[in-house]
């Protein structure tokens, strides 16, 4: 008696006593797909087993979701859940998947039309994802689950996959007035007439099984099945190709509008200043040449999209014929459900979500990343990747990341995920394995720990974060072995480090090197970009050869062909082995250095210094960028960050390509702020003109971190590391940036790579603090670089921390790091497992000595003072 309890307990009901001999029951962990031509037959399903679920005492939960009618009332042991579908897949299924988690075991479950689904995600990929990643978590708490699907709506692949993974599968069709019930799946159970159609007679279900009833009946489900050759698309390309019909077809602006406004919110963005640019500068060939070049689907992510919106925008120029100086670009998009796709098709979802809780933000993380580096890709995905190599053939490209929310208002994510170059050389097969271990890199990239630090610092870190790529051919010329353009750089449209009284901040600025970009927008060791003013191009923030020649670029970023791989080069190296053929505007010839070598007898040789003058004065790029960030500003209502090369094309004419494009965070003006006149010399830690960023503030310090120039000098590589370390402890130890405004000085560059150029944090270490200084130590050459227009850049401005750079030795600086050494040291109360350290990091609590930071950037003076 008690075997066939508990054998009764382990068998659920449809609420259809027929149906239920049929199939031998429902059982716990079951799924079951309904296939049925309309909602109203899914809803005569359902009732009859949610009124058997209750009638048990169970449980009902109903996930409703969808735009038809409700399929389950509220009543009594019924609990509905309203879920929202428009946030996207990640956001929907985890809410899914957090539902299921606090109901626990041994609960029904209804969930609305899958179908629906269409409407926000359009694809079948996504919703066979979804129930990919459902349907086992459902199973192995032993529920029992309805899930309705429409007939005809779906690919055959995609019906293929729900009966792969669901337990039972049954078709419901109406048949000349009749219901016809076919079980196509019912798992670890069979009958001889389990699998047949039956026919609905009366209450009871008969099996068809006489020949001439089952040709007819097979027959009729022949002809209901026989669509055309669309349906074995997903509905994603059916989509497009209904754009396609209609932008040939010659119909109204108003409907090709709206068809611009539905395909923007299933492959550009969500989000609504967005969507308002895209309805005034894209239309629907727009939106179809995106889709020729797009692998996968779904969006193809914010640097994408702002690359062409910027390129439109100056298209749509009336005043100037910008196609006579843009390159064209020749880009490919790999969509961003390509990446959920990655994790759910490697089974990593239950890691992932466990990555989205609290506890395991950062720890299931760092799990989850180093899976992603290992994981493989789906069939149809590597050939169309496939595809697109042998279109790029053996060309250099970058595989760029182009995430949801990145280079969007408010969130650039500037440097927090990779991006690789793929030099492209050698046979097709390692071409391939390299370009798909780029993908892999920045995919894992998005679950890194300053990438995790930053979304939750933002408020970013429960929403949707799918990462879509941007494939571009490298921008650039042979030159023998090597690859690489002409010039790269950044352009800001508003300028933050206005060096000079009379400078115009609006007038903006240009990051300017020698080859690939990537010294550009890093903070390159040894070296130092060209920065310019476009109000003022050859005035720059340092004065004397000797400074220009120490705060120039002195090394190249170029492609090797040969060694397949990005290498670095000094100058001087690469005039050895080749002169460019524009050098010479390029550089300017060091002949101070030049009467130095002959004054001591050394053997003659060019000496060069990348100044950029010539290239200045004597084309038209200046002019043309002035040109574009204003219009690029103008249209985006906001200033704006560009990245570019510059080439001669074969008729010696330069080109600009634009290759990014994003708003520009601004710490915002702010009235101005009148320093005090006379101080006496004892009251004042840092008084200088220029080299600082942020504003007119005039901000309380209440602590000071500050690293021993000298002392840390004198570290070992090691012991620098820890210095770090120790300087991310003391960051988390900053409850409130208000609270405890927190000054930070230390010897060169923060956040460098290289600790022997300054201190190697990462800015997750240094997100709390109010104020940074760099200051450069001669001896050790620990010199920082005013990195206007760089990630590190980005970060400052979105974080809203002021900066200084103080050069102790140039005249009319007044640092006083005596008095900072005279204060006690905290170190030891807040940070006592590292009192090693104690003679390199000094904590200085100033909360009662009236310690103040104050800036004025129209006078260009900066203080911090006793007050």
């Amino acid at each position: 008696m008690k075997i066939s309890t508990m054998a009764y307990y382990s068998h659920v009901s449809t609420g259809w006593p027929s149906l239920d001999t049929i199939i031998d029951h429902l059982r716990r962990g079951d799924n079951v797909v309904w296939q049925v031509d309309s909602i109203d037959d899914y809803q005569r399903l359902v009732t009859p087993f949610v009124n058997s679920a209750l009638a048990r005492n169970e449980r009902v939960v109903y996930m409703r979701f969808a735009r038809h009618i409700p399929l389950v009332e509220p009543r009594d042991n019924i609990v509905v859940y309203h879920l929202r579908t428009e946030n996207g897949f990640e956001s929907f299924s985890a809410e899914v998947h957090s539902i299921i988690t606090r109901q626990g075991r041994d609960v029904c479950y209804v969930f609305d039309s899958l179908s629906d689904l269409q409407h926000v995600w359009a694809t079948d990929l996504m919703i066979g994802d979804f129930f990919f990643i459902t349907c086992p978590y459902l199973f192995e708490l032993n529920t029992t689950a309805y899930f309705g699907i429409l007939r005809n709506r779906h690919s055959f692949k995609a019906i293929a996959r729900i009966r792969e993974t669901t337990q039972v599968l049954i078709d419901v069709y109406n048949y000349q007035g009749q219901v016809c019930v076919h079980p196509i799946k019912v798992q670890h159970r069979y009958s001889p007439t389990m699998f047949f159609p039956h026919i609905k007679k009366k209450d009871e279900l008969m099996p068809v099984i006489n020949s001439v009833e089952a040709t007819r009946l097979f027959s009729y489900l022949a002809d209901h099945q026989a669509v055309s050759a669309q349906r074995r698309l997903d509905y994603w390309d059916r989509l497009f190709m209904q754009a396609r019909s209609l932008l040939e077809s010659g119909a109204g602006g108003a409907e090709k509008k709206d068809m611009v406004e539905q395909l923007s919110r299933l492959l550009l963005t969500r989000n609504k200043r967005l969507l308002s640019m895209i309805r005034r500068h894209l239309g629907l060939e727009d939106l179809l040449m995106i889709k020729e070049r797009l692998i996968g689907t779904g969006f193809i992510g914010g640097k994408s999209l702002g690359m062409l919106m910027a390129r439109k925008i100056l298209t749509q120029d009336r005043a100037f014929d910008w196609s006579q100086v843009i390159e064209p670009h020749d880009s490919f998009y790999i969509g961003s459900d390509v990446f959920y796709s990655y994790i759910v098709q490697n089974g990593w979802w239950k890691l992932f979500m466990a990555h989205k809780t609290r506890t395991g933000y950062f720890s299931r993380a760092a799990e989850l990343r180093e899976k992603m580096l290992n994981g493989v890709f789906p069939e149809e995905i590597t050939e169309q990747f496939q595809l697109m190599l042998e279109y790029f053939g053996q060309s250099p490209i970058i595989v760029r990341s182009s995430s949801l929310l990145e280079d969007a208002f408010g969130s650039a994510f500037a440097g927090k995920y990779e991006s690789f170059f793929c030099v492209n050389q050698g046979s097709p097969e390692k071409r391939y394995e390299k370009f798909e271990e780029a993908v892999r890199r920045i995919f894992a990239s998005t679950m890194s720990e300053d990438a995790l630090a930053y979304r939750l610092q933002r408020g970013l870190d429960q929403m949707d974060e799918q990462m879509a790529l941007l494939v571009q051919r490298v921008s650039g010329a042979y030159h023998q072995r090597f690859f690489y353009p002409e010039l790269a750089g950044v352009g800001l449209s508003y300028n933050p480090f206005v060096w000079k009284k009379g400078m115009d901040p609006h007038a903006g600025m240009i990051r300017l090197v020698f080859g690939l970009g990537t010294r550009a927008v890093n903070r390159v060791e040894n070296d130092y970009p060209r920065i310019v003013a476009t109000d003022d191009p050859l005035v720059r923030p340092l004065a004397g050869m000797h400074d220009i020649r120490k705060f120039s670029q002195h090394y190249i970023d170029l492609l090797n062909l040969e060694q397949n791989d990005i290498q670095s080069l000094s100058v001087q190296e690469l005039l050895e082995k080749q002169r460019p053929e524009k050098f010479d505007l390029l550089a300017t010839r060091d002949e101070e250095a030049d009467r130095e070598m002959r004054r001591m007898g050394r053997p003659q040789k060019d000496i060069w210094i990348l100044t950029f003058d010539l290239f200045l004065t004597r084309t038209s790029f200046i002019d043309w960028m002035k040109r574009m960030l204003s219009r690029l500003e103008k249209a985006y209502e906001y200033p704006v960050d560009v990245e570019f090369t510059v080439n001669f094309n074969q008729s010696d004419q330069l080109q600009i390509n634009l290759l990014q494009c994003r708003p520009l965070q601004t710490i915002g003006d702010r009235s101005r702020v009148f320093l005090p006149s006379s101080v006496p010399p004892d009251r004042i830690l840092v008084r200088m003109e220029g080299n600082f960023m942020g504003g007119n503030i005039s901000q309380p310090i209440s602590r000071i971190i500050f690293v021993d120039c000298q002392a840390y000098a004198g570290l070992s590589r090691s012991e620098k590391y820890s210095v770090a370390r120790l300087v991310g402890r003391l960051n988390r130890q900053i409850p409130d940036r208000e609270k405890m405004p927190t000054l930070l000085m230390g010897p060169g560059r923060w956040g460098t790579h290289t600790p022997e150029m300054g201190v190697a944090v990462h800015f997750s270490e240094i997100n709390h603090i109010a104020a940074i200084a760099e200051i450069s130590y001669q001896d050790g050459s620990l010199i920082p670089d005013l990195s206007f227009g760089t990630h590190f850049f980005h970060d400052l401005i979105e974080t809203g921390i002021f900066y200084l750079a103080i050069y102790p030795e140039s005249p009319g600086v007044e640092f006083n790091a005596r008095w900072i050494r005279s204060l006690p040291n905290a170190l030891e109360e807040t940070a006592e497992e590292d009192t090693r350290l104690s003679h390199v990091v000094r904590v200085v609590d100033t909360a009662g000595l009236g310690l103040k930071l104050q800036s004025d950037v129209a006078g260009q003076r900066v203080i911090c003072y006793r007050e």
